[in-house]
């Protein structure tokens, strides 16, 4: 069983960033991929925030540049997911789906986190054609146009105010009679003359043609009665979910399951494992301060590995 200085588990903006720090510092990380090499962005169409790129890039023509600059410098990759880790004692044993097994010194955590979604039968196929899980992201492409979001928490409120500078019309579809978002981010809703909401009800199906999302069948979760309602877009605001179950509890999460880092660096409650990008960033969730965080989870790895040395 080989030892590695530094292995990477999860790869997207945060994953290939700090393979690139690590890898250029002569770590010769090893990055683990898992299921979806790239992260979300491999979904994502036109990406017109992330800087460098005055027209824009496609989501996964940037990934594989990242991943291709890490590569240069020595970056190891291996498609396949991480299944179980032991953090106990150095080095740390890290487990995977096909059945490698690895020592390791250090590990950055970049597993990300998942958008959730209904469950419909064509919802992700049409993600970047009129699905999205981020306004942050896609909110800019609905100028003057209709879009309807789902949820009621606070990540719909918020998603809905973004979009309500863009869109035309917002309407937020929930399926209860009252939101469970906070009273201040409630209020800020209702006060917003551009967003409207449709109560008691869920989306039960997208309708789209060759040029995207066309419209939403709605249900009354009161009467049973549908009803379509034309759109330009559907978001989903229902949350996220981070990809931390193989660490089976061995570090600090916050009630969501998100990994706990301390006071702004990527360090988490074990010495030697840190966490970037989404799996620890319930609030951004932007390419770009994923990579950001990815930087400084390579540099803390390089720096503990100096001061504390190989086992």
């Amino acid at each position: 069983m080989s030892t590695r200085d530094v292995i990477i588990i999860g790869s997207g903006p945060a994953g290939y960033t700090a393979a690139l720090y690590a890898s250029r510092a002569d770590l010769k990380p090893l990055v683990i991929l898992g299921h979806e090499p790239g992260g979300q962005l491999t979904t994502t169409t036109d990406v017109e925030n992330f800087p460098g790129f005055p027209e824009g890039i496609l989501g996964p023509d940037l990934m594989n540049n990242m991943k291709a600059q890490a590569q240069r410098f020595g970056t190891e990759y291996l498609t396949t997911q991480v299944t179980q880790i032991d953090l106990s004692k150095r080095p740390f044993k890290v487990t995977c789906e096909n059945g490698d097994e690895f020592l390791t010194q250090s590990v950055i955590i970049s597993t990300g986190a998942s958008a959730k979604y209904l469950g419909l039968p064509n919802e992700k196929q049409l993600i970047g054609k009129g699905v999205s899980a981020c306004a942050t992201c896609d909110g800019f492409f609905f100028r003057n146009q209709v879009v309807h979001i789902v949820g009621g928490g606070d990540t719909a409120m918020e998603e809905a105010m973004f979009l309500s500078k863009f869109a035309s019309k917002v309407t937020i579809v929930h399926r209860r009679d009252s939101f469970r978002a906070s009273k201040p981010m409630q209020q800020r809703v209702f006060d917003n003359p551009k967003i409207d909401i449709l109560w008691d009800h869920t989306v039960e199906e997208i309708i789209a043609d060759d040029t995207g999302v066309t419209a939403i069948k709605v249900k009354n979760v009161n009467t049973g009665d549908m009803a379509q309602r034309e759109t330009n877009g559907l978001f989903m605001g229902i949350g996220h979910s981070p990809n931390t179950k193989f660490l089976a509890g061995q570090l600090d999460l916050d009630g969501h399951g998100f990994i706990l880092t301390k006071d702004g660096h990527p360090d988490t409650n074990i010495p030697g494992v840190y966490a970037c990008g989404d799996v620890q960033d319930p609030y951004y969730r932007q390419a770009i301060s994923a990579a950001g965080s990815g930087c400084m989870a390579a540099i803390r790895a390089e720096r503990y590995l100096e001061e504390f040395g190989r086992v």
